[in-house]
């Protein structure tokens, strides 16, 4: 199991970076109690047949009068059989202190006897001080925008940036209405519909002689070039903007066969290329 440990200055951008963990594929905890990191891992060891291979928890000082010294916390943890990678995330004093002022947010250690937020900085600083010093990686935000700081994450934590966005390949029928979540819609019923066909309207496009009868034409051999040819130029230009998650539908009348076909066609075509996609026939159940 890869285990990465996140943590740093409040208002760093640790929810930002635990976010984009999460859509890389890690399994994300926020705020586990250093204490408790032992146990938690023993837990992803012992999921069975869904055993989490990825798992990000952040630990921060929001849970140290309750748990404790972090740094021995999470020692007593490292010092133990899993693997593991530590990830902290700094900025400037300043920038910390502007960010709390424009969000108007309690920074977590001010209390009765630490008032303002340069004193409380100053107090996580000293107590996060040795788990900065011992970090695997370090991320300095005072500059970053939210864009920057995600891909930084991904350039360190994911070895090909292609896994970065999930694409979801959905078919669907236009008389069901066109799907709210799509970026990319398709519209495939200018092919010839094997509905007509009274061997074929039983059956889906899940189904081999539905594939064959809709891709036997040239124009839908020639869309499919066109298509896919599309998909490759476009997913480089969503991935640089930072895009996580793009859904590309297509769609028929019924969402029973074509559109079912170039689903599959483009959802293998995507796995052909080590991309991560899901697929979705929204309407294939549907009379």
């Amino acid at each position: 199991m890869e285990f990465v440990i996140i943590t740093g200055m409040s208002g760093a951008g640790k929810s930002r970076a635990i976010a984009a963990m999460e859509d890389i594929g890690y399994y994300c905890v926020d705020n586990l109690p250093p204490k408790m990191l032992s146990a938690f891992t023993g837990l992803c060891l012992q999921a069975g047949e869904e055993k989490l291979d990825r798992v990000a928890v952040v630990v921060d000082a929001r849970s140290r009068e309750v748990f404790g010294d972090i740094f021995e916390g999470v020692r007593e943890f490292l010092e133990g059989p899993s693997r593991f990678r530590t990830l902290f995330l700094d900025c400037e004093d300043a920038v910390l202190i502007q960010r709390y002022k424009e969000t108007r947010r309690r920074h977590p250690l001010m209390d009765e006897q630490t008032a303002s937020v340069e004193q409380a900085v100053a107090q996580e600083r000293e107590i996060l001080r040795r788990m900065r010093e011992s970090a695997d990686y370090l991320i300095d935000t005072s500059y970053l925008s939210v864009r920057q700081l995600r891909e930084k994450v991904v350039d360190i934590f994911l070895n090909d940036r292609g896994q970065a966005m999930l694409v979801n390949c959905m078919s669907f029928g236009f008389k069901y209405g066109i799907p709210k979540e799509a970026d990319l819609v398709f519209d495939v019923r200018c092919l010839p519909n094997p509905f007509y066909v009274p061997e074929l309207k039983q059956l889906t496009g899940l189904d081999q002689p539905v594939r064959e009868y809709v891709l036997r034409w040239e124009q839908a051999q020639k869309f499919a070039s066109k298509l896919l040819d599309l998909v490759d130029y476009l997913l480089p230009l969503y991935q640089q903007e930072g895009k996580t998650q793009l859904t590309i539908a297509m769609g028929c009348t019924g969402g029973h066969h074509r559109s079912v076909v170039f689903a599959q066609l483009l959802e293998e075509h995507l796995r052909g290329q080590d991309l991560r996609c899901t697929i979705t026939h929204r309407d294939i159940a549907k009379g």
